[in-house]
């Protein structure tokens, strides 16, 4: 799994996402231990913010936040990003991203 560091301004973690799949989803994980990213299959183009858009709405809807919440701290540009979530538990992010889509 990947890891997730906790600080005052939230739980963050790495992603690394796929623009336009066929669905919106966790796919998996890439790399392991510290260096560990959640892989998301975006269905939005890598275009005007509009993938950065679906993965925050993506988080908010997984673990049923407001989209204020969840943030792009790094690699607005790039396919890897890290993300920070405010306002969640780490356990409570875990326990969503291992229950399967549905």
């Amino acid at each position: 799994m990947i890891s997730l560091k906790e600080s005052p301004s939230g739980v963050s973690f790495a992603v690394r996402v796929q623009p336009r799949a066929s669905r919106t989803a966790i796919s998996g994980v890439l790399g392991v231990g510290d260096n560990a990213a959640l892989k998301i299959s975006l269905t939005a183009p890598p275009v005007e913010g509009q993938a950065n858009e679906a993965l925050v709405r993506f988080f908010a809807e997984l673990l049923n936040i407001p989209r204020s919440s969840v943030e792009i701290i790094s690699g607005s540009q790039s396919r890897s990003k890290v993300v920070r979530i405010r306002e969640v538990s780490a356990e409570r992010i875990l326990s969503r991203l291992k229950q399967p889509a549905g």
